[in-house]
Parts: C-alpha cells; structure tokens; sequence
C-alpha cells in the first residue's frame, strides 16, 4: 500500500475499515488494548502484543504510511482531542469483555493536498449503548470536502458568477 500511495499521481481518498488504531487517543481504554492476549497468548516479539489493531507494530506500520505516503487522517485534523463519547468508530458487544471497549478503526485518508478542503470528519455512532451503529459494530464516518478552486491560467480572464 505505501508503494501504491507514494506513487499515485492524483489527490487520493482512502477509506474504510483499516482494523488499526493510530494513537492511544483513538481507542477508549488504551491500557486495556496494550496488555489484551488472545486466548491468553502472548507473542514472542513485544511489538506484537496487544488487541489486534493496537498492536505496537501496527500502529508503527500505519504511521509509515501516512508519513511516507503524505497522507492525512481527516478525522484527527479537526478533532485533535479524543471524544470519549463520539470519537470510535468500533464498539464491542454489549454483553462481554469488549463491552463499552471502543476503537476507531475507520477512517477517511486523504491527500496533503486535499487537507485544507476537509470540511467535517465525523463518526455517526455514540457511546456504549451503540447509539447510530444500526446493527453493526461499526458506525457510518462521513467526510465532506470544499469544492475545489479552479486554478486560474496566466493572461485569463477570472470566471465570473
């Protein structure tokens, strides 16, 4: 994927379920997702450990890409502080160890060149009785862009409305 993304020649928009959490403020218990160990497994290599999506070396990957690949994360550019309520995306089951145990896994990555047309980034689901997840452990996330400013040509006369 950072091998397609550093070499795409038009403003990208990634999108959907990525199954990672970037950063702490993007998981609602991040103790809980550290030290979690699937059916009591603990892997050898400690970049490993963790809920899967919060594992150290998947947050480390992702990064990358977004680094590399100059890539945003529309929802953590207007929402820089973590929304305990609104701001995840997954919602464990009501009944069991993942309840009210939430990560936002879904984004909507775009271009640095598309950044400054990033209008709103939401995510349409609330708290742990999973209001706006319609059935699913997944909310909606939406994104909505400015319309793009048409470059004028030198010597052009300007549109005019």
């Amino acid at each position: 994927m950072l091998e397609f993304v550093q070499h795409v020649d038009k403003p990208l928009i990634w999108c959907g379920d990525l199954n990672v959490s970037h950063e702490e403020i993007d998981v609602s218990h991040p103790d809980f997702f550290s030290s979690a160990k699937l059916n009591g497994y603990t892997p050898p290599n400690k970049e490993d450990c963790g809920q899967p999506g919060f594992t150290p070396a998947e947050r480390r990957r992702f990064g990358n890409i977004l680094f590399q690949g100059k890539l945003v994360d529309a929802y953590r550019h207007l929402h820089k502080e973590k929304d305990i309520d609104g701001g995840f995306s997954w919602s464990g089951h009501p009944i069991g160890k993942y309840r009210g145990k939430r990560m936002r896994i879904d984004y909507f990555l775009v271009s640095e060149q598309l950044k400054d047309r990033i209008v709103s980034c939401e995510m349409h689901g609330r708290g742990i009785e999973l209001d706006g997840f319609y059935g699913s452990d997944h909310c909606p996330v939406s994104l909505e862009l400015s319309e793009a400013v048409a470059e004028e040509a030198p010597g052009q006369p300007k549109p005019s409305i």
